[in-house]
């Protein structure tokens, strides 16, 4: 039976992997791998078959083909070796449905009983910031303190691997920093981390590297600065006409790329001062009035809609 490779072994590696529905292929052939100590975010429209990957890392779904290792040991080797698995992966699914008359204290030993090691009540309780909480019954949570629960139940069982699925979803800004925080510190203590978010913000924040899916495919993968990079703009301009857009605009001076973005177009340039004048020109020339004009620094959502043609939640 296969052992553990914690220290050379990639926390998580798929081959060819495959989901194949009566009526659909959720997940299409993809090589994917996240390496140990790193945070990857697998960004994807609804549909790409992101939730479907994860759920497949996670033993929740047997792949239709392809091959999964976690720290080197390949899922479906048998009762034991897939129990084994599932003693280093810790998950937060995006929605979690509890007991609600057990207390949290109750909750986490629940929870801590699912696995051969874990970490202390105190510890996981601090590290989510609900020490204050423990004898509160879990029907009375806010939403807020719910997914910061389902976190520390995440985190109980001492887990290498840490699988996020949309986990802000719903949160409060502050409720999101608060997790974000609990993320970051899980990973600093030598964790890794699999992510799935709706919130590029999210991704731009803690992923070292972000893979995008489309069609069950991985259509991009890199660190999010190159991804940016990749649109080969520094700056956006983003435009909101009377009637349909105008001809020409690709051909402008500094203009790299255009694109719709629902019922705007946007515009990838490389300097907004020198591009300016000759788009508000053309645009005057061609008759087209401008309703609206923004601005802004290439981001992760530009290269998410450059690559799919859609916006994440679409």
């Amino acid at each position: 039976m296969a052992e553990f490779d914690f220290d050379n072994a990639p926390a998580v590696r798929c081959t060819a992997l495959e989901k194949r529905y009566p009526d659909v292929l959720a997940v299409a052939g993809i090589d994917l791998e996240v390496r140990a100590g790193e945070c990857l975010a697998v960004l994807g429209p609804n549909g790409a078959g992101k939730t479907t990957t994860v759920e497949m890392i996670e033993g929740l779904t047997a792949p239709s083909a392809g091959r999964i290792e976690v720290f080197g040991r390949p899922w479906g080797q048998g009762a034991r070796s897939d129990r084994a698995i599932r003693g280093v992966i810790g998950v937060q699914l995006q929605e979690t449905h509890f007991q609600e008359k057990l207390t949290i204290d109750e909750t986490l030993a629940m929870f801590h009983s699912f696995f051969p090691v874990g970490q202390s009540a105190d510890d996981v309780l601090a590290m989510v910031a609900l020490e204050g909480k423990r004898a509160a019954r879990v029907g009375k949570l806010s939403g807020g303190q719910k997914q910061r629960l389902a976190l520390a139940c995440a985190l109980i069982g001492a887990p290498r691997l840490l699988c996020l699925d949309e986990p802000t979803t719903g949160l409060d800004p502050q409720s999101r920093r608060q997790l974000w925080e609990v993320v970051e510190a899980f990973q600093a203590r030598g964790g890794t981390v699999l992510l799935t978010t709706h919130y590029m913000e999210e991704a731009a924040r803690l992923a070292d590297r972000v893979a995008i899916m489309d069609h069950g495919k991985v259509i991009a993968e890199d660190t999010p600065d190159a991804l940016v990079a990749s649109l080969g703009a520094d700056q956006v301009i983003e435009l909101e006409l009377e009637g349909a857009p105008p001809v020409g605009l690709d051909a402008l001076p500094g203009v790299r790329a255009v694109r719709p973005h629902g019922d705007a177009i946007r515009l990838s340039v490389g300097d907004v001062a020198r591009v300016m004048p000759g788009l508000l020109a053309h645009l005057e020339a061609v008759g087209a009035p401008l309703q609206n004009l923004s601005t802004h620094r290439a981001t992760l959502e530009d290269v998410f809609v450059e690559k799919t043609g859609r916006a994440l939640r679409e």
